[in-house]
């Protein structure tokens, strides 16, 4: 495994980070989710994703921080980063969602219990809120990193003016600073690198990108003219909506260019995926989402290939 620095930030997270949005605390089941972290931590993966409603939709909100929370309290806190987040409803009061101080401020101590931690290394805001001023939230989370419960500020899915204003706000009040952002980014979903990849490279922003393999699609699982497998998330009816948007045919087309360019380098579809994706250096880590050690094992494998520049042009091309 090999790991990069956080943006322009001292702290240095793995290439391959581990999620657990839709799978840890819902769907899967205890033991499963044991394996996959405990193989993660093996194979050096350092950094940890969640957030305070993952994996509420068969559960209830917390249950992944209190999944991850308890198999990760046998590992030594300096060896991890964690990172939650909060800005989702996570209970049908009025504010009981958004980032407000209020809900920022009581969603980190919830957190921090369900984690079994003082501290996590990565506070995001879920969302953006235009609801709440940026100057309470960012004052509220300037505070829980003077108190030592948040070690680095993070947002995602901010706009690249979202993250302009958050930026020019910490810089005025004298706050501290927004370290990192949490965008969706894969080779079918791209909207990144017209403005936001470029706001964040210039403020020295760290980028954890999330969904690198299209939910699956970037796999090769799925077929052309063929039914989904039956224990895919394109199946599962909890989860098939998230999935969907990338199962067009044009998309499934290009996987199909896309397998002999990975065949040729010896390397998995998933693996050729996550490289080109670690290829630009804006990125710092990509967070994947894995339901058996055999799927983490192989996705950390993507760590340290280097694509060339012919290598990459093709994929331009077939993407295109």
């Amino acid at each position: 495994m090999q790991y990069r620095k956080l943006g322009k930030y001292g702290i240095k997270v793995s290439e391959i980070a581990l999620g657990s949005w839709l799978t840890y605390g819902s769907a899967y089941g205890q033991e499963r989710t044991i394996e996959c972290i405990k193989k993660a931590y093996d194979l050096g993966i350092n950094y940890f994703d969640t957030a305070d409603v993952y994996g509420a939709g068969q559960t209830y909100p917390g249950a992944a921080e209190e999944v991850l929370g308890d198999i990760l309290k046998d590992f030594p806190r300096s060896s991890y980063v964690l990172a939650t987040k909060a800005f989702w409803p996570v209970g049908d009061g009025p504010n009981d969602r958004g980032l407000s101080r209020k809900h920022i401020i009581e969603q980190c101590n919830a957190s921090l219990k369900r984690l079994n931690t003082d501290y996590v290394d990565i506070f995001y805001c879920h969302r953006y809120d235009p609801e709440t001023p940026i100057e309470e939230t960012l004052m509220a989370l300037d505070d829980l990193v003077r108190q030592g419960k948040v070690l680095y500020v993070g947002v995602s899915e901010w706009s690249a003016v979202q993250i302009a204003e958050g930026v020019h706000t910490t810089d005025r009040l004298n706050l501290n600073p927004i370290a990192v952002n949490q965008p969706v980014y894969n080779m079918f979903n791209r909207y990144i690198e017209d403005e936001v990849m470029s706001t964040c490279h210039k403020n020295g922003i760290g980028l954890a990108v999330f969904s690198p393999l299209a939910q699956g699609v970037l796999t090769g699982k799925y077929r052309k003219d063929e039914a989904v497998p039956s224990d895919s998330r394109a199946a599962d009816k909890d989860t098939k909506h998230h999935i969907e948007r990338y199962l067009t045919d044009d998309n499934l087309d290009r996987v199909e260019k896309l397998k002999p360019i990975a065949d040729d380098l010896g390397i998995s579809l998933s693996q050729l995926a996550l490289a080109w994706i670690l290829q630009k250096e804006e990125i710092s880590s990509v967070i994947i989402g894995a339901t058996k050690p055999e799927q983490v094992e192989e996705n950390c494998r993507a760590s340290g290939i280097e694509l060339t520049d012919d290598v990459m042009k093709t994929i331009e091309d077939i993407l295109d």
